[in-house]
């Protein structure tokens, strides 16, 4: 059955956030020089660019990290449910441990 959601096909240089990212590029260049031509001092205004730069390079680095962890979603669901036993999840003769015993250790006769 296919996904409820539907997802439009990748086109090449359609990358949304790499788009988002060169205009946070763009601005970073941009407010400095108009920080500069109102008067602004120049320290201000590299200090400022440097601001910009940091919080682009962080915004940058959590949205790739966002778009992994969507994709790796999206491949989890789309691969065959399987329900991988671990050590405590016995199935089988002896998963049903505690409780009364009737003497299945005794011998017979």
């Amino acid at each position: 059955m296919p996904s409820s959601r539907a997802t439009p096909e990748p086109r090449p240089g359609d990358d949304r956030s790499t788009d988002l990212i060169r205009w946070a590029a763009f601005s970073c260049f941009l407010v400095p020089v108009v920080l500069l031509w109102y008067g602004s001092s120049l320290a201000g205004a590299a200090g400022t660019a440097l601001g910009l730069a940091a919080v682009t390079a962080a915004c940058r680095v959590l949205l790739r990290r966002s778009e992994r962890c969507a994709a790796r979603l999206l491949d989890e669901e789309d691969a065959p449910q399987t329900h991988p036993r671990g050590r405590h999840q016995r199935t089988g003769p002896g998963s049903h441990r505690g409780g009364r015993h009737s003497g299945g250790n005794s011998p017979v006769g």
